[in-house]
């Protein structure tokens, strides 16, 4: 990964570890000689904390699933066609040891330092648009339907294909939109970017001004963490959430701001960090294996076919984005883009999806919050095991989850989506027909939030821009085939409506 470090300039890479760090990795000979570890330049001590960092940027998704799933009564959950609901209990149960087990398996067989868990793109969809017309197992049984053809895609050489036919500089520009999309993500959730009522589609904090203290500690952590990273400490981002956290906890012990709401404005956005009275609970597993192939009977094929087509690209292109961005984050990815052990990295977030599905967790993938652990200096699967397995304490101790409030997680989200936009310096913004395709793929991302949506203005104006220029036999065939698969995903709301009438 490259950093700009106080000693480095910008276009080398990251200071070599001190030798005297060597010697840790020796003594888990094993370790060392299944993950990697010194063949990637990292240490043991580097990967435990990386699994760290990673967990407690994801953590929040053991909080915040169960909110956009399911509830605590009908009144307060998202209902089915039937009336039907999720207990916000259960899917938090299902969400930590879906993500722990899967984070586990990719960190053991793709052994890279990504985290899996229920991708939020695809739940809130669930939640939104699909219910209305199914039932809960029946939009489950579609998320297993569509993990079940992309484990096909991966296990035939189709997605290692198409993955292998993105242009070098495209894959950068994914990298660079990336990084704004998580340190935008970072801004909203932490109150630093809002909406508004009429005028700009957004705002700084309220009314142009920051009027809160969540979102003051929010500055305080990128701060903190920007000053670590700055002077090259080991430990930086894991020691700016700690050191963030426990000023939250301080502020939140004396001041009881709360959470926020059109009565309570100050308060925190997600979770307010205090220190819980009782720190263990019992998980509930009821909802494994309470999905249904139902669909396609209740609302007819053609319809479940576009939800399950609606699905798979998002799925698809969403997880080929991060990981593309997380390898080359990680410099695990070569001057193509592609990082060791693709085709089992693709194999592995398909089987997420099905195992997702198949929890009632929603489709599992790999999260762009693992850029933390990474910034931390993750470079191997072992940061995932670490993850994996906290994931799985997390079940039993979900009240100490709620302590890092969703703030000081984005404080980590911004600082590692600066190290992500270092990556645009692969771009030659000399040939318009390349400045152009990478910087619609850079800005779409943030401005629609999607990471797939990025993609696909990308792919589209690629094989467009490059075959009106006079390039067109130098653009791979398979980019003609997505790119044509992305205008049918971008019109799907019409030709939905049109084949249903």
């Amino acid at each position: 990964m490259t950093l700009i470090t106080r000693d480095n300039d910008p276009h080398e890479g990251p200071e070599p570890e001190p030798t005297r760090s060597r010697p840790a990795v020796s003594r888990f000979s094993s370790l060392d000689s299944y993950f990697q570890i010194s063949e990637r330049g990292s240490t043991t001590g580097r990967e435990i904390r990386g699994g760290l960092v990673t967990f407690f940027t994801m953590a929040y998704i053991v909080i915040l699933n169960p909110l956009i799933l399911g509830g605590f009564s009908a009144e307060t959950a998202a209902t089915d066609v039937e009336g039907g609901w999720l207990a916000a209990a259960q899917v938090g149960a299902v969400t930590g040891l879906t993500a722990g087990v899967m984070t586990i398996i990719f960190g053991i067989f793709a052994n890279l330092p990504f985290g899996i868990a229920a991708g939020l793109g695809i739940n809130s969809f669930l939640a939104v648009s699909v219910i209305g017309d199914v039932t809960w197992a029946e939009a489950m049984g579609l998320v297993v339907i569509n993990g079940l053809l992309i484990v096909f895609l991966a296990v035939t050489g189709a997605r290692t294909a198409i993955f292998n036919a993105v242009p070098r500089q495209l894959k950068a520009a994914i990298t660079v939109g990336i990084g704004l999309f998580i340190a935008f993500i970072g801004f909203v959730d932490s109150g630093f970017v809002s909406r508004t009522a009429g005028g700009p589609p957004v705002q700084l904090g309220d009314n142009g001004s920051v009027t809160t203290l969540p979102t003051l500690i929010f500055l305080i952590g990128v701060i903190t963490m920007g000053i670590l990273m700055a002077r090259g400490v080991k430990g930086g981002l894991l020691i700016g959430i700690v050191t963030t956290t426990i000023i939250a906890v301080v502020v939140e012990a004396f001041l009881d701001l709360g959470f926020t709401g059109p009565d309570n404005p100050g308060g925190w956005h997600l979770n307010a960090p205090v220190i819980p009275s009782s720190i263990v609970s019992i998980p509930d597993f009821s909802l494994i294996g309470q999905f249904s192939f139902g669909a396609f009977d209740r609302i007819g094929v053609l319809a479940a076919t576009m939800l399950v087509f609606t699905l798979v690209f998002t799925n698809f292109f969403d997880a080929m984005g991060t990981m593309t961005g997380l390898s080359k984050s990680a410099g695990l990815a070569n001057k193509q883009g592609n990082f060791p052990r693709l085709k089992s990295a693709l194999i592995i977030e398909g089987v997420g999806a099905v195992a997702g599905g198949g929890t009632s967790s929603s489709s599992n993938t790999v999260f762009i919050d693992s850029a933390a652990g990474i910034g931390e200096g993750a470079r191997t699967g072992l940061a995932s095991v670490v993850t994996g397995f906290l994931f799985l304490a997390a079940m039993f101790f979900t009240p100490l989850t709620a302590v890092v409030p969703l703030e000081v997680a984005a404080s980590a989200l911004v600082v590692v989506g600066a190290m992500m936009v270092a990556q645009i310096r692969e771009i030659n913004f000399q040939n318009f027909s390349i400045a152009l395709p990478s910087f619609l793929t850079i800005v779409t991302m943030p401005l629609t939030y999607s990471i797939a949506n990025g993609i696909g203005v990308g792919f589209i104006t690629w094989v467009l821009i490059r075959a009106g220029s006079g390039r067109a036999g130098k653009i791979h065939p398979l980019m003609w085939v997505v790119a044509a698969g992305f205008l049918v995903y971008f019109a799907r709301g019409p030709v939905t409506a049109w084949l249903g009438g």
